[in-house]
């Protein structure tokens, strides 16, 4: 009888022992894919975006640009081909052929972005100057229209 019993219970044991371990490899397996996305939406995903955005920067470079090298010279491009660039450097025109992968900034681009925000944030500015003298304006009418129904109530 102390047989069975002692069976009965290293039975009762493994069962139990069991359910725990699958329930900890399931919550270990929603861990790790819960640490995967977060890995994605944190330091993949930013990084595709921008090597996108680097790749289009890179793909509509046009003659008359002046663009940065990723090795730091700069230049005017004279000729666009398929995978690489010929570009003007310094005062005496020097030309050099360079692989359009290695341009690191298009200047003219950059430079124009920062014109078009510059002009956005002045337009901003005048027009919150112009809300601000309506407001103004449509009070000093409203103090004027008060003052008014004060002296008539005064002159009755």
């Amino acid at each position: 009888m102390p047989y069975i019993y002692s069976l009965m219970s290293t039975a009762t044991s493994t069962t139990s022992t069991s359910g725990t371990s699958s329930q900890s490899s399931v919550s270990m397996i929603i861990l790790m894919v819960a640490l995967f996305a977060m890995m994605y939406f944190v330091m993949i995903r930013p990084q595709k975006k921008k090597q996108k955005e680097e790749q289009t920067m890179r793909d509509t470079i046009q003659v008359g640009d002046e663009i940065t090298t990723i090795g730091g010279i700069m230049g005017r491009v004279v000729t666009v081909k398929d995978d690489s660039l010929v570009i003007e450097t310094g005062a005496d025109r020097n030309k050099m052929k360079i692989a359009r992968w290695a341009v690191s900034t298009n200047n003219t681009a950059n430079e124009k972005a920062e014109a078009e925000r510059k002009a956005a944030q002045e337009a901003a500015e005048k027009e919150k100057e112009q809300r601000i003298e309506e407001a103004a304006a449509k009070s000093k009418s409203e103090r004027k229209k008060s003052k008014k129904k004060k002296d008539d109530t005064f002159d009755e």
